[in-house]
C-alpha cells in the first residue's frame, strides 16, 4: 500500500522530555518508524514506560515530536479537522462524575456539533450496545471500573471516528464485556475503520490485532503480523479426529522413523477458558437467570450497523457512520414593520428633562415675610429682657 494511503505514518519519530533548565531528561520515543494502514487493527505492546502512551499522545496532537515526522490522515496531528475523525478511549476514563450516562454522551456529542435529534438517537443506541440502558440515570461517579470503561467506549464512538485509539479498553471488564469489545473491534476493522490498541493483556491483542509493534526503551524491538511473529517454523502440528488405537500406532511408527521419539507429543485439543466461561453464561441466560449487574449489549448500535440482511452481527457494524451529520438549513426571518409610535415614544423619553422654572416672589409676599421676621425678633427680645 502506498504511503499516501496509510492512516498514520511515523518516520524517525523521537520525543525527548527535558527538565526545567532545558536539559534532556528522558528519551521516551527514540527514532521510531512505522505506518498504520486503513482498516487494520494495530497493536502497541511493551512494558510500562516503554513509550506506548507517549506515541499515542503524539498521534493525538497532545505532545509535539522533538524530531522526526508524524502524519495522521496526511496532516499534522494538530490539524483541527483531523481531530474530529478520531475517537479516543484513555487508560483512565476522564468523566464528569455528576453527569449520568445519557448526559455524558449528550455532552460529548455536543462537542462534535451533532444535531440534538442525532445526539439523542446515538445516545440511546450506544447505551443499549454497551449494556447501560438500565443504568442510564445513575451518575457515572457511582459506576464501577468496568461500567466506566463501557461508557468510555460509548463516548469514543459518538462521533463515528475513522480512527479509534483504545488504551487498555478491557481493563476492569468481565469476560463477557471483554468478548464484546473484541467483537466490536473486529467489526470496526471489517467496515474500514482503523483501530490502534494498546494493552497489557496479550490474549486480547492476539485475538484481534493484524500487526503489532513491541516497544522497549523507547525503541521498536519487533514489528510484523502475528502470524509472522508467533509461528514456529521448525515445528509441525497435526489435528485429526479421534483415531483407533491401531491407526494411532501406525502413525507413531511412521513419525518415529523421521524424528526422535521424545520430541513427539500427542494430546487432546482443549478450548480456552474464555470460550468455556462464555458457554456457561450463555446457557444461564437461556434459562432466564436474573442479574442486577451490567448486562451484555443486546446488539451493536443501529447507527453503527450495515445494511446487509444476511451479514452476521459483527459484520453489520459501521456502514452508515462515514457520512457527516446533515446540517439543518437556516431560514432568515421576514423583516417586521417598524412601529413608529414606539420609536417616537422612545425618542421623547431619551430627551433630557427641561428644568422647572422658578417663580419670582411677589412684593406682597416679601412684605409679609419681613413683618413676620420683625414680630419674631420682638418676641425674642422680650423673652431675653424678662426678669428671672
Amino acid at each position: 500500500m502506498a504511503e499516501s494511503e496509510n492512516v498514520i505514518v511515523a518516520r524517525g519519530l523521537t520525543k525527548v522530555f527535558k527538565d526545567f533548565w532545558g536539559r534532556p531528561k528522558a528519551r521516551a520515543v527514540d527514532n521510531v518508524d512505522f505506518e498504520v494502514k486503513q482498516g487494520e487493527v494495530f497493536g502497541l505492546l511493551g512494558p510500562n514506560g516503554s513509550g506506548k502512551s507517549t506515541t499515542i499522545k503524539m498521534i493525538l496532537g497532545l505532545l509535539h515530536p522533538t524530531h522526526g515526522r508524524l502524519e495522521v490522515f496526511g496532516h499534522s496531528p494538530r490539524h483541527v479537522p483531523t481531530k474530529s475523525r478520531i475517537g479516543y478511549l484513555p487508560e483512565e476514563s476522564y468523566l464528569y462524575r455528576y453527569l449520568n450516562s445519557a448526559e455524558t454522551l449528550q455532552f460529548f456529542g455536543n462537542l462534535f456539533d451533532l444535531p440534538p435529534a442525532e445526539r439523542k438517537r446515538r445516545t440511546a443506541q450506544l447505551l443499549d450496545m454497551v449494556g447501560l440502558t438500565q443504568a442510564q440515570t445513575r451518575v457515572v461517579g457511582e459506576f464501577s471500573k468496568g461500567m466506566q470503561r463501557r461508557i468510555g467506549l460509548a463516548q469514543a464512538l459518538i462521533n463515528d471516528p475513522a480512527l479509534l485509539i483504545l488504551d487498555e479498553p478491557t481493563a476492569g471488564l468481565d469476560p463477557i464485556g471483554c468478548r464484546e469489545i473484541k467483537d466490536l473491534i473486529l467489526a470496526l476493522a471489517r467496515r474500514g475503520k482503523t483501530v490502534i490498541l494498546s494493552s497489557h493483556l496479550l490474549s486480547d491483542v492476539e485475538d484481534v490485532c493484524d500487526r503489532v509493534v513491541v516497544y522497549y526503551g523507547g525503541r521498536i524491538q519487533a514489528m510484523g503480523s502475528l502470524k509472522e511473529l508467533l509461528t514456529t517454523p521448525d515445528t509441525l502440528q497435526i489435528t485429526t479426529p479421534a483415531l483407533r488405537p491401531e491407526t494411532m500406532r501406525q502413525v507413531l511408527d511412521l513419525i518415529k522413523k523421521e524424528v526422535v521419539e521424545d520430541k513427539v507429543r500427542i494430546d487432546n485439543p482443549t478450548q480456552n477458558l474464555e470460550s468455556y466461561f462464555l458457554g456457561i453464561v450463555q446457557r444461564a441466560k437461556e434459562l432466564a437467570e436474573q442479574t442486577s449487574g451490567a448486562t451484555s449489549g443486546n446488539r451493536v448500535a443501529a447507527y453503527l450497523q450495515g445494511d446487509g440482511a444476511s451479514a452476521s452481527q459483527a459484520d453489520r457494524v459501521l456502514d452508515r457512520l462515514a457520512a457527516p451529520a446533515p446540517v439543518p438549513e437556516t431560514v432568515a426571518p421576514a423583516p417586521q414593520p417598524v412601529d413608529l409610535t414606539n420609536v417616537k415614544r422612545l425618542e421623547s423619553l431619551a430627551k433630557p428633562a427641561e428644568p422647572t422654572p422658578v417663580r419670582a416672589s411677589t412684593p406682597a409676599r416679601e412684605v409679609e415675610t419681613k413683618a413676620d421676621l420683625a414680630k419674631a425678633n420682638d418676641k425674642l427680645a422680650s423673652l431675653l429682657n424678662k426678669p428671672r
